[in-house]
């Protein structure tokens, strides 16, 4: 499994590519992702220009399927919470094949 790039990585690139210290990079990640949080929470939608938004959706209730039995089960409706992807950054990661 490929690794990503961790929290402590971040915020020590976010802190020399800004001339920040360490700990308030990492104070800007955790306001962020608090205020990422708190809106979506509050309106539904929260954007982050140029990588994407954060949606809040409601699910109906609907039927399944236990897979181990096959028996008919009733999902119960929910929130939940898509993060979907902006175009310009879609583009750059994998670019549409012409």
């Amino acid at each position: 499994m490929a690794t990503g790039l961790t929290k402590t990585a971040l915020t020590r690139h976010l802190a020399e590519k800004l001339e920040l210290t360490n700990k308030q990079s990492a104070a800007f990640l955790d306001l962020l992702a608090e205020t990422a949080i708190k809106e979506t929470k509050k309106s539904g939608v929260f954007v982050i220009p140029g990588i994407g938004r954060l949606v809040k959706a409601e699910r109906k209730a609907r039927m399944g399927r236990n897979p181990q039995t096959g028996q008919p089960i009733k999902i119960k409706a929910k929130t939940v919470v898509k993060f979907r992807v902006a175009k310009a950054a879609k583009d750059m990661i994998a670019p549409p094949k012409k």
